[in-house]
């Protein structure tokens, strides 16, 4: 087999516990945007859910010097989204006057949510091009129209 060997580190001053999740959820999310080409500043990005992996989204996105926008089902995480976490921006999914403001804004969105949903909604969000990033692990068959994902490219 291959063995891989490789040491990382830790910066003086940050604890065990701050880099764990630095190395987990934060690796999660920096490895799609470099993988996609989505590091360059400038960028809009949404992310969809605001668990460990959706933190950490937010921070790595904003720290690229992307124009952030939290995207919930509900405006509980709202305050911790903006004032803690420094997002730009938040949707709540259902309202759908403000997603409607919203179509056609994003260059991507980080999907974060592990249970089955309807993707139509968030690929609306999408610029021409856009990337529909799933990170939630969702147990259930992926549905969706796919002229939507036509149309977008």
């Amino acid at each position: 087999g291959i063995t891989v060997r490789f040491v990382v580190k830790i910066p003086e001053g940050l604890a065990p516990e701050q880099a764990a999740p630095l190395l987990c959820a934060g690796v999660t999310v920096y490895s799609p945007l470099a993988h996609f080409g989505l590091k360059q500043s400038g960028l809009r990005g949404g992310i969809l859910g605001l668990g460990g992996v959706g933190h950490m989204g937010v921070k790595v996105a904003k720290a690229l010097g992307h124009h952030v926008t939290v995207i919930s089902s509900s405006d509980k995480k709202k305050k911790e989204a903006l004032e803690d976490l420094g997002a730009d921006n938040y949707l709540v999914s259902s309202d759908t006057v403000g997603m409607q403001e919203a179509a056609d804004s994003l260059d991507y969105i980080i999907d974060t949510v592990p249970v089955g949903h309807p993707l139509e909604p968030y690929l609306a969000l999408l610029k021409l091009d856009g990337k529909l990033i799933l990170m939630g692990v969702i147990n259930t068959p992926l549905q969706f129209v796919t002229p939507m994902v036509m149309l977008g490219k």
